[in-house]
């Protein structure tokens, strides 16, 4: 692994087990706004993670979730999810993980997501695959609609809930069903996992995605905007599939909003 990717892990393994411990204490929680959580974890992950990558690259720009980062001039930028789950979390539910992602101008280059439940290491490097715990990743096989299972996420800060329902709704009648799990990082490996077979969500901030929609490339999948669109970092929706199903979905997508438009 390359000394960016080697820090990434170590600072991410550190983070979970933060995580991990913070997880079976009683917790505060504070509002973003509503609906949308915040908790001392969130926090206390933050700074654990600008501070370690600030020590190992104090050139590189960091932006990360909680507000955190570090600005700098530099063609390099980390994206930090410190606790992607923070609902889940809140709640009890073990579904969540740490996220760092590397951009090179604004092209992602490296990536790890931490489980620490699970203790599952889920890393990928631009053009050298994507792993988890060590064993090489490959999307899924699966090349009709109907046999599949995909997934997707109603982030709580989104204002287009009911077109996601639409989409919802004709996936659960088109597919083998659909699973909201809560992270969308962990939703993204489950793709480059061959778990899943899709995954959209229509307001998904960078962090969210940067780490994950590389491990899906890497690991054969497609990524792409919900109009089929080339995947954009910055922007809002984000699509991503094993790459035999896209314009299958891509199809679906178009006639819910087509009739949306009617």
């Amino acid at each position: 692994m390359s000394d960016y990717l080697n820090a990434a892990v170590e600072i991410a393994r550190e983070s979970g087990a933060l995580l991990a411990k913070l997880f079976t204490q009683p917790m505060e929680i504070t509002y973003k706004r509503r609906s949308d959580l915040v908790t001392a974890a969130d926090r206390r992950s933050e700074a654990m993670i600008v501070e370690r990558l600030q020590r190992h690259f104090p050139e590189h720009g960091i932006v990360a979730e909680e507000g955190g980062g570090h600005s700098a001039p530099s063609e390099y930028c980390w994206y930090v999810d410190p606790l992607d789950g923070t609902t889940n979390f809140a709640h009890g539910f073990p579904v969540f993980c740490v996220t760092l992602g590397l951009a090179c101008r604004g092209e992602v280059i490296a990536g790890v997501v931490y489980d620490p439940t699970r203790d599952d290491l889920y890393t990928a490097e631009r053009g050298g695959g994507a792993y988890l715990n060590g064993r090489r990743l490959q999307v899924s096989r699966t090349e009709k609609l109907s046999e599949c299972l995909v997934a997707t996420g109603f982030p709580p800060f989104a204002t287009n809930h009911d077109l996601n329902i639409k989409f919802y709704f004709r996936f659960t009648e088109l597919s083998h069903g659909i699973r909201r799990c809560g992270s969308a990082a962990l939703d993204l490996c489950s793709v480059a996992a061959g778990r899943f077979d899709g995954f959209w969500e229509l307001k998904l901030n960078p962090w969210d995605k940067a780490a994950g929609s590389l491990l899906v490339t890497e690991a054969g999948g497609h990524m792409s905007d919900i109009q089929g669109q080339p995947f954009d970092l910055l922007g809002d929706d984000v699509f991503a599939s094993n790459g035999l199903i896209h314009d299958q979905m891509l199809e679906v997508f178009a006639e819910i909003m087509a009739q949306g438009a009617k």
